[in-house]
């Protein structure tokens, strides 16, 4: 039961790889497993306001006016519109408690949408008015009947960087803060591009999880993760939505820098994961863990935030402990 809690957790964070949005798309480099992609560009393209866009997924979103009210039910949500300076009406993620968006005393302002990120009510989302609800397609697609046409509802499946640049791009022409988005997307391009240069030889590694039970973030399944070959080494790859890699086959890869995403379930507590791996006689033997270099980070950001200022958030924080 615990671990099929932990693949519902995990997968607002590990979704299937989607292409371009094709409403403002942008040049840059493509993403492989391999690590050899090619350099991430820093140009960005003009954004034009526009009243409907289509995603790579034959989404398409129509507004008769620039949305105001916003209800979010992901957390790339709160992430484009933090971007955009704009904040939700209602959202059931707690990304704009962190430092870097709104910080914990304007945060709780902000109403929590009852039911939780699984099962949000549909009565309790059109009572905040919202004139567009975006949530994952993968968990929040059955809602859009619920809903009743009363609001625009626009489901959202990143599964890479590029994939949260041009949802944001999306987004910024809906609501006519195309100069916001455009400066958004170019101080993320200018991180990753700056990161890439410095480019560590280090073996790094992000696990999530809350107990025993643990998976490994790869590229593809993971927006943050697919960042890292830009910037390490990271030999991890996709088995699924999961990652799973057992504690031997880690071990066998000499990880010389660990990054940990302890993940909690509704209102319970979880101790970190670190701690918990502890227990486990292989774990002292990584690289990582005998050289003091594991670190546990926020997973609101790292794991399920996957807009471009979480993104850079990412950026910051594993290049100084890749250094």
């Amino acid at each position: 039961m615990r671990r099929r809690a932990l693949r519902v957790v995990r997968r607002w964070a590990a979704v299937a790889v989607m292409g371009a949005l094709v409403a403002g798309c942008t040049t840059g480099g493509t993403d492989s497993e391999s690590g050899a992609e090619e350099r991430t560009g820093i140009e960005v393209a003009p954004i034009a306001s526009a009243r409907k866009i289509t995603d790579a997924q034959g989404v398409t979103v129509t507004t008769p006016s620039p949305p105001r009210r916003v209800v979010c039910l992901v957390a790339l949500c709160d992430d484009m519109l933090a971007e955009l300076g704009m904040v939700p009406v209602a959202t059931n993620s707690k990304l704009l408690a962190h430092p870097e968006f709104l910080g914990p005393q304007r945060a709780a302002r902000i109403p929590v949408v009852p039911g939780g990120f699984l099962n949000p009510e549909p009565e309790a989302i059109l009572s905040y008015r919202p004139d567009l609800v975006i949530g994952l397609k993968d968990t929040h697609g059955k809602l859009a009947p619920a809903l009743g046409g009363a609001t625009v509802f626009w489901p959202v499946q990143p599964g890479r960087w590029q994939d949260s640049v041009d949802y944001l791009r999306s987004l910024a022409a809906l609501t006519g803060r195309t100069a916001r988005g455009e400066a958004a997307e170019g101080a993320f391009r200018q991180r990753l591009a700056r990161a890439e240069r410095e480019r560590a030889e280090h073996t790094a590694l992000i696990i999530f999880g809350s107990d025993e039970n643990f998976g490994v973030a790869t590229p593809g399944n993971d927006v943050a993760a697919g960042l890292f070959p830009k910037i390490s080494q990271y030999p991890w790859r996709s088995r699924g939505v999961e990652g799973s890699y057992s504690m031997e086959e880690i071990l066998a890869r000499d990880v010389d820098v660990l990054f940990v995403e302890t993940l909690s379930f509704g209102d319970a507590k979880s101790g970190a994961l670190s701690r918990t791996l502890a227990r486990n006689p292989l774990w002292s033997r990584i690289p990582a863990v005998r050289e003091g270099r594991v670190h546990e980070v926020d997973a609101e950001v790292w794991a399920k935030g996957r807009g471009t200022r979480s993104l850079r958030v990412v950026l910051d924080e594993a290049t100084a402990k890749l250094r």
